[in-house]
């Protein structure tokens, strides 16, 4: 599978690819509104930051304990479902009255049940695709959450203004509903990719018999530090700038999309394992900048050039496959989305504390070095090996 025109004729891609869009456009949204009425309420960064990210927060919580779902729900109705839950959540968030501690509440209830969500989606994108295409497909998924990015959170900066922040919250509850409904009428019934029952215990084996490769621990570690670092830096947009946060935000997702639809369609597979470790230093160093607090034209374009370096994961992923048994796939790929996620929630918080403590810029500057810190530390330990005896290489993949 090589072309755009091949991976959209593939029976179930197209309503995947809705569902996923979808949501990711609901997420914006209600993110961006979310953050600016608890700024707007608290006028706390670290807050505002949270309100954004918390749901990430959540994501290692519900990764030991629901995760093993992945791979032991149908796809189709765990999908419509979790949708309609981030509907109905993001709509009584708009509840007039809602205390601070309520909205936060929702917020980790929500990123807790989400956990499930991107062992099921991707596991079902490894179903619908061959391993080929593994990677295309990715990037176009990627590239979709850059596009509606960059949508939603112009639109969603439009909206913050003319309907207000709970006005817009429920505008993202119904870009959640639409994309239940894609979800429910577009997949196929699926079953299970794995029997037996999804419980804590599973879930907790599985993690173990994961995290018992060093070369798999390596590239998960690689897939969630240094990307939370950086989103750290993003989550402190709003009290940098708070009068073009969604421009700082729209540079980000077109930056993103640059280097997803680079990797995904004209980087050789050969080159992949090469250049993992040059896109995750992309992805901090111009962040660097910010400690001279540069005007705004310099900002979005260091905003810009970081944001091809995420393109980093979707090559890390591609390692990751290979080092994972298929009857494991959709848990592995939702320990990364929630380990990342999660890592973004902590960056948050660690960014947000640092802008309290000093300031937004400062605070932005620290997470990059750190990053880059991060991925100096682990290139000893992603650095291509000479390939395995063939006793050898099975006992690899466990």
């Amino acid at each position: 599978m090589r072309t755009y025109e091949d991976l959209f004729r593939t029976p179930e891609f197209a309503p995947l690819f809705l569902t996923s869009a979808g949501n990711v456009a609901a997420q914006t949204v209600s993110g961006l509104a979310l953050a600016t009425l608890v700024y707007a309420r608290t006028g706390s960064p670290l807050l505002s930051s949270l309100a954004m990210f918390g749901p990430a927060l959540a994501q290692p919580a519900g990764a030991l304990v629901l995760l093993s779902a992945a791979d032991r729900l149908p796809p189709r109705a765990a999908l419509a479902g979790l949708s309609l839950l981030f509907a109905a959540g993001t709509a009584a968030q708009a509840v007039p009255g809602l205390p601070v501690w309520g909205v936060f509440a929702i917020v980790l209830a929500l990123g807790a049940a989400n956990a499930v969500g991107g062992g099921v989606r991707y596991g079902l994108l490894n179903e619908i695709l061959d391993r080929d295409g593994y990677v295309l497909g990715r990037s176009v998924l990627n590239m979709s959450v850059g596009l509606m990015q960059i949508l939603g959170f112009a639109a969603g900066g439009v909206m913050v203004s003319a309907l207000s922040p709970r006005g817009t919250l429920l505008a993202g509850a119904a870009l959640y509903l639409a994309a239940a409904l894609a979800g429910r009428f577009g997949l196929s019934r699926r079953a299970p990719r794995a029997t037996g029952r999804a419980t804590a215990g599973e879930t907790w084996r599985n993690n173990v018999r994961l995290w018992s490769s060093a070369r798999r621990r390596a590239v998960f570690l690689a897939l969630w530090v240094p990307n939370g670092l950086i989103v750290g830096c993003e989550s402190l947009f709003v009290p940098y700038a708070p009068g073009h946060a969604g421009l700082l935000f729209a540079a980000g997702a077109a930056g993103m999309l640059a280097g997803d639809a680079l990797a995904g369609r004209f980087v050789p597979p050969g080159w992949r394992r090469r250049l993992d470790a040059p896109m995750r230093l992309l992805l901090a160093v111009p962040y660097l900048v910010f400690a001279l607090r540069p005007p705004l034209p310099v900002a979005v374009a260091a905003i810009v050039a970081a944001s091809v370096g995420y393109c980093a994961t979707l090559l890390l992923q591609e390692r990751l496959l290979r080092l994972t048994p298929d009857e494991l796939s959709g848990h592995a790929l939702g320990l990364h989305s929630s380990g990342m996620l999660g890592m973004q929630g902590v960056g948050a918080a660690l960014a947000g504390g640092a802008a309290q403590l000093t300031s937004p810029e400062t605070g932005m500057a620290v997470m990059a070095a750190a990053s880059v810190a991060v991925t100096a530390a682990l290139a000893p330990w992603l650095r291509d090996r000479p390939a395995a005896p063939p006793g050898e290489a099975a006992a690899q993949r466990v």
